[in-house]
């Protein structure tokens, strides 16, 4: 009998309280299948604080251990969300004559539908934050957003978006959209309005304005910034590559600081690089450390025995574990531009929460943001998601650049 589709995911509650929750796996293997699965925990806040991947090449079985944030409020039908958008991640599986099989997943499923969300309110601090955050609860994903100030407050939000439940186009779900938003801004809203865009203006959501040079450079050093928090820990960071241990794989071994999506950053880069994992174990140690040991193979089901390829994988590894996302402020006239930039995955995928963890910071910093944008930039030979926030005036006069730097990286970073 093939394995039924309940037991694709499971999900036990923690062994004693306060424990993490146990999350299982076991369905037809796929190269980035965990990349996949870590981003999905990675959307719904969770943190991974233990992991175990065992697979064949054909079938897999994952087993992580994962932990919720103390504030957030989680019941059973959270969980079941979060149980359907892992085992629709997972390939297709089907039973015939009493044997197991998969089929493969050939065809890129068609892109979703954009819808723009506009959105015509009073002015306060805190708003875009408020919004995004009902977005990310309403599995609404923001391609882009552009947020303008006239002189008199009022702000419009220009949010492109799609549904991860793919039912925005129906009346019910833009009315409970509109009616959730409603109830965060209350009395401050003054329209809000849902409508599909046609293929070239949804083209357009993934693309923003010209990006200077200087920012470029800023923002993309070709070496590792020597002014956040992670260069600290540089010296903490190990990658080692060993080829004396399996016949068939190599053994990668890492030892770094936990952050917010580790386990994300990595499979990210494997998935990437088209790097097929068939053992691993993630653990995190006393003091936040983590080590990770991975066996791995090239998609021809080879070792990697290339010095340049291990070291190129290496070198990438450790970019991706000292600065998984970068940030910059930038002076634009009077005024001061926040710059956040995450790469791309090669399947298009951005990271999650970004927008959230953003304007979350800046609200606790008492920040107001004048405007806001989101696109996408080739630069180099890497996709990168760029966030452009205009700082309200006179906020930058009042907290020094370094502290909203500083406090923004350790939002993202999942060290605040």
């Amino acid at each position: 009998m093939g394995i039924l589709k309940d037991d694709v995911v499971i999900i036990r509650s923690p062994e004693k309280e306060g424990g993490p929750s146990i999350v299982t796996v076991n369905c037809p293997d796929k190269t980035g299948l965990g990349c996949d699965l870590c981003r999905i925990l990675l959307f719904f806040g969770l943190s991974i604080v233990r992991g175990d991947i065992s697979t064949d090449g054909k079938w897999c079985y994952i087993v992580f251990w994962v932990a919720t944030k103390s504030s957030a409020r989680w019941d059973s039908s959270r969980w079941e969300l979060l149980k359907k958008r892992m085992v629709g991640a997972c390939p297709s599986c089907f039973s015939a004559s009493g044997i197991s099989y998969y089929r493969s997943e050939l065809q890129s499923p068609n892109p979703p539908d954009v819808f723009l969300l506009k959105l015509c309110c009073y002015d306060r601090k805190g708003l875009l934050h408020d919004v995004t955050e009902v977005l990310c609860k309403l599995e609404l994903n923001i391609k882009k957003v552009k947020v303008s100030t006239t002189p008199d407050g009022t702000v419009m939000d220009l949010f492109f978006i799609t549904d991860t439940r793919e039912l925005l186009h129906t009346r019910k779900r833009k009315e409970e959209t509109s009616k959730a938003i409603g109830e965060v801004l209350s009395d401050n809203m003054r329209k809000c309005e849902i409508e599909m865009v046609g293929p070239e203006i949804a083209a357009c959501s993934t693309t923003s304005s010209f990006l200077p040079t200087v920012i470029t450079e800023d923002i993309f050093p070709m070496e590792i910034s020597n002014d956040l928090p992670s260069v600290a820990l540089a010296n903490s960071v190990s990658v080692v590559m060993d080829n004396s241990l399996s016949p068939a794989h190599t053994l990668v071994q890492i030892v770094c600081q936990d952050h917010k999506g580790l386990l994300y950053d990595i499979m990210r880069t494997l998935k990437d690089y088209n790097i097929q994992i068939s053992y691993g174990r993630f653990y995190i140690l006393h003091g936040k450390k983590c080590e990770i040991d991975l066996f791995i193979m090239q998609a021809d089901g080879k070792k990697i025995v290339d010095p340049g390829k291990q070291s190129a994988l290496s070198s990438r590894l450790q970019m991706e574990l000292l600065q998984p996302l970068r940030v910059a402020l930038a002076s634009r006239g009077p005024d001061t531009e926040l710059l956040v930039a995450n790469p791309v995955e090669f399947s298009g995928k951005g990271r999650p929460l970004v927008v959230h963890d953003i304007t979350r910071a800046l609200r606790m910093l008492d920040t107001c943001i004048f405007s806001a944008e989101v696109g996408r930039h080739m630069i180099g030979d890497r996709e990168w998601e760029v966030y452009r926030v205009l700082l309200g005036e006179g906020d930058d006069s009042s907290i020094p650049r370094a502290k909203i730097k500083e406090e923004v990286w350790k939002m993202l970073m999942g060290w605040e």
